[in-house]
């Protein structure tokens, strides 16, 4: 009798971990969060028991919520910063990448402005200040309105790098919290610059060259495209083979991953 109640001691105590471990949350990138959207449903679709709960507020709060163990799955659109990864270190966690698909940075303006090719040089000066009206590029006579991301996106973070070169942006740049925030006030601001994902590339805005190559589903897969960059799902070490992260991590490996990251825009990792 006494091994039995201690044999049921330890189910009740072991409960709570294999009910937790059926649940996946997922924090991070506005950017990733269509991918992410469609691999829970078709996970879901197969595994109903496993509940998620996905949370789209930008790379560095899915990194932070990493680290702080309020998710399981951190969306990134960026690859993990040194000092998180110190921070993760430092909380005993082991951060690990999954590279889910590629993408490239697109630099979007008002469909009325005939630009149609950017230089780095160019973008730069747009986004310190230096260069303030497009008829400084050739183009219409009316103020350039820079419109960034936000400091805490993955696609800031990218296009600060890659397009301006670390340098400190003008203050009259405005800044925006998502993709459809940025494209809706790029469509409806005729003297707007901004960019987004390719994924998030639509009708009502036009596209610009950088550098003259045009971004592409091609130009990025073979690298040409100079803003290409990978988007990742992060997770604490590797998860547990069979289980349920390990199914929804690996998903994007599958062919109708793929079919779901081209489906959404982006560009696979392979062909099947």
């Amino acid at each position: 009798m006494k091994n039995h109640i201690v044999l049921l001691c330890s189910l009740l105590l072991a409960l709570p971990a294999v009910v937790g471990a059926q649940e996946i949350r997922i924090e991070g990138s506005t950017t990733v969060g269509p991918i992410v959207d469609a691999f829970v449903e078709a996970v879901r679709n197969s595994q109903p028991e496993i509940r998620f709960t996905v949370k789209k507020t930008g790379s560095g709060d899915g990194a932070a919520a990493l680290i702080e163990g309020r998710c399981e799955v951190a969306a990134m659109s960026r690859f993990m910063k040194k000092e998180e990864f110190a921070k993760a270190v430092a909380a005993g966690k082991t951060p690990i990448p999954f590279t889910v698909c590629m993408d490239g940075v697109c630099l979007i303006v008002h469909p009325s402005n005939k630009i149609r090719n950017v230089t780095r040089e160019q973008v730069t000066g747009i986004y310190t200040g230096n260069i303030t009206s497009w008829k400084e590029l050739g183009g219409p006579d009316i103020p350039i309105v820079a419109i960034s991301r936000d400091t805490s996106s993955g696609t800031y973070e990218v296009f600060h790098e890659l397009a301006v070169g670390n340098k400190k942006l003008a203050a009259g740049v405005e800044y925006t919290n998502s993709n459809p925030q940025m494209f809706t006030r790029i469509s409806t601001t005729p003297g707007a610059i901004g960019y987004v994902g390719i994924g998030f590339l639509r009708e009502g805005v036009a596209s610009l060259q950088f550098e003259n190559v045009v971004p592409s589903k091609e130009t990025i897969a073979d690298g040409r495209y100079p803003l290409t960059r990978p988007l990742y799902l992060f997770t604490d070490g590797y998860p547990a083979m069979g289980s349920p992260l390990m199914k929804f991590c690996n998903f994007y490996l599958s062919e109708q991953g793929q079919e779901v990251v081209t489906a959404k825009g982006f560009v696979p990792l392979t062909e099947y």
